[in-house]
């Protein structure tokens, strides 16, 4: 049985090499990847945050998950899209569905935001865009500067990256979870 990675986003401002590059780089090498967003309506895209790109088609909403069906979760970046999620009940209990249940989750550049509202944050290792290490230190998480970094403290898997730049590294370390 193939192995499912779901990507959860909200619907603005969600940083397109970030959801794209992982989600076709998962397929090709035979993943189930599935696109869930706060609803079902295109999801807007940007780079680098400032211009907008191309809209996608989710294949379902944060509220319609079973995440007991997926074996990763992976949350892209984009300021908006981050910041916007912090606030969605429906992710924080994706969140905490995993963690609850040793489920890895990869989270990039802003994504690690949402950690904290959804409460799972605390004494994680882990790397993001710079400018939210300062939120990221003091909901309790321990912020290091690297291209890919793997936790798995409090018994569950956190691989989390920088920026886009990071993608290629993300990719495999994202994969590598998988195969384990």
């Amino acid at each position: 049985m193939s192995k499912k990675a779901l990507f959860i986003t909200s619907n603005v401002g969600v940083e397109q090499d970030e959801l794209i590059k992982p989600s076709e780089y998962l397929q090709s090498k035979g993943i189930e990847v599935i696109h869930a967003a706060e609803e079902q309506k295109d999801v807007q895209t940007v780079k680098s945050d400032k211009e907008h790109a191309t809209s996608y088609t989710p294949q379902t909403t944060l509220s319609r998950v079973s995440p007991e069906d997926y074996d990763i979760l992976v949350i892209p970046g984009g300021t908006v899209n981050a910041d916007t999620l912090r606030l969605n009940k429906d992710a924080h209990k994706i969140i905490q569905h995993f963690t609850d249940n040793a489920k890895p989750i990869a989270a990039i550049c802003h994504g690690p935001w949402v950690l904290i509202n959804a409460e799972r944050i605390k004494d994680k290792n882990l790397t993001s865009y710079k400018s939210i290490k300062l939120d990221l230190e003091n909901a309790g998480a321990n912020w290091v500067d690297e291209e890919v970094h793997r936790c798995n403290t409090n018994n569950w898997p956190l691989i989390t990256s920088r920026s886009p730049d990071d993608i290629p590294a993300f990719n495999q370390a994202i994969l590598q979870e998988l195969d384990n």
